[in-house]
């Protein structure tokens, strides 16, 4: 069965469909600079509007990428924290969801 929303793929091949703030927080704790770089979350569909990215950084830390082209978004961040970059993710994600209701 499809994701409903989105998906979760990371560089190892692993996907989880519809993620929690707690699935990612597994994703992104499973990342290595070895490889499993990166984890990109976007909506199941052919041509998804957004996306937001997580990749290992080399200094240590993680740069994290959301993009969505309908509100001519574009941010890069980096943190150290995978809590907080679960947690703005699952938020981030959530109001893709609500947006796409209302269109």
């Amino acid at each position: 069965m499809a994701a409903r929303h989105y998906g979760a793929d990371s560089e190892d091949g692993d996907r989880i469909d519809d993620p929690s703030g707690d699935a990612l927080f597994m994703k992104i704790s499973d990342l290595s600079d070895l490889d499993n770089t990166f984890v990109v979350v976007q909506p199941d569909e052919d041509d998804p509007v957004w996306f937001a990215s997580v990749a290992v950084l080399d200094e240590g830390g993680y740069e994290t990428v959301r993009r969505d082209t309908t509100r001519n978004e574009h941010e890069v961040t980096t943190s150290t924290s995978i809590n907080d970059i679960a947690r703005d993710l699952t938020i981030w994600m959530a109001t893709r969801r609500i947006s796409a209701r209302q269109a």
